[in-house]
């Protein structure tokens, strides 16, 4: 009886030093776990709500977050084609949210008790990933394949941080740092592929503009031969009209035709008087001296032509 009294005084005094204290009542946040030890050893994991434990017995040995945290860093690399870069490298991870068969193998306990650095760990196992991935591609394809690199580690890095309690969500590169040598030569190389190009299109307008322009003056030219057709015809219709016409009169066929040179002859110099600079046009007085003046043009045309043709040597 005297040690059940003793027992109660002692449990009596433990809570009111831990009211007194705070060290018997305690509330863990949403989205956090809390482990608990006994007299050093591991006792229970509690979730967010409102709890209780023994004062100087028991003790809150860590408060572990559940959420997803963040971490950067820098690491260099070689590629395929020996060119060193800098990868700015970003992990998303979290401590895992399996519980297990039981609490040692739940994530939270893992991620206590197994590393005792388990982000730069983490951080090891990413440069690992990267420095063994990147030296197989070239300098072009880092670039075009960065997400599926990141891809890869991101799934090789899981693996190995499932077994110290954490989840890795996503690794991300998310930026390339070239040499500024590197960087120099390829934009020299982007900007002259671009002159290259702009070269090809100027060249492809002009050519389209020379072909167009060569097109319609095909097509002008046709309909203006069109036109000077139709007008010949319209000058011999009009030319046979006005001999009929002339004939019903009484004039001989011979006299209408001279008559109607002679017409087209005087029309013509009137208009060489208005073309010309000259003030004054003087015709002959006969106007068949002018049938000497045109058969003598006709001659010295024909005389040109036959200058230009070699004579044939006689055969021996």
């Amino acid at each position: 009886m005297e040690l059940l009294v003793l027992v109660l005084l002692v449990l009596f005094v433990f809570l009111i030093v831990g009211l007194l204290t705070g060290n018997l009542f305690y509330v863990v946040k949403q989205q956090h776990a809390v482990i608990i030890e006994r007299l050093g050893k591991f006792h229970r994991i509690v979730g967010a709500g409102f709890h209780a434990k023994i004062p100087f017995v028991d003790r809150k040995a860590a408060t572990v977050s559940l959420r997803t945290m963040k971490n950067g860093f820098n690491i260099d690399v070689k590629t395929e084609d020996n060119v060193t870069i800098g990868l700015e490298i970003s992990a998303q991870y979290h401590v895992s949210y399996e519980t297990g068969a039981t609490p040692q193998q739940s994530g939270v306990y893992k991620s206590y008790y197994m590393l005792q650095q388990p982000v730069a760990q983490m951080r090891d196992f990413i440069t690992d990933a990267l420095r063994s991935s990147i030296p197989v591609y070239t300098l072009d394809e880092v670039f075009a394949k960065k997400d599926d690199i990141a891809k890869d580690v991101n799934a090789t890095v899981s693996e190995q941080m499932a077994a110290y309690g954490f989840t890795l969500v996503s690794t991300l590169i998310t930026k390339i740092a070239l040499p500024a040598e590197v960087e120099d030569s390829m934009n020299q190389i982007n900007a002259a592929q671009r002159t290259k190009a702009a070269a090809q299109d100027l060249a492809e307008a002009d050519r389209i503009r020379r072909v167009t322009e060569a097109q319609a003056e095909a097509e002008a030219m046709e309909k203006s031969g069109e036109g000077i057709a139709n007008q010949r015809k319209a000058i011999a219709a009009g030319i046979s009209d006005s001999l009929a016409t002339i004939q019903e009169t009484g004039v001989s066929a011979a006299e209408a035709n001279q008559l109607f040179m002679f017409t087209q002859w005087t029309e013509m110099m009137g208009e060489f008087a208005k073309a010309g600079k000259a003030s004054t046009v003087v015709l002959p007085s006969d106007f068949t001296q002018t049938a000497g003046m045109f058969d003598q043009m006709v001659a010295a045309g024909a005389a040109g032509r036959d200058a230009t043709v070699p004579p044939e040597r006689p055969q021996q």
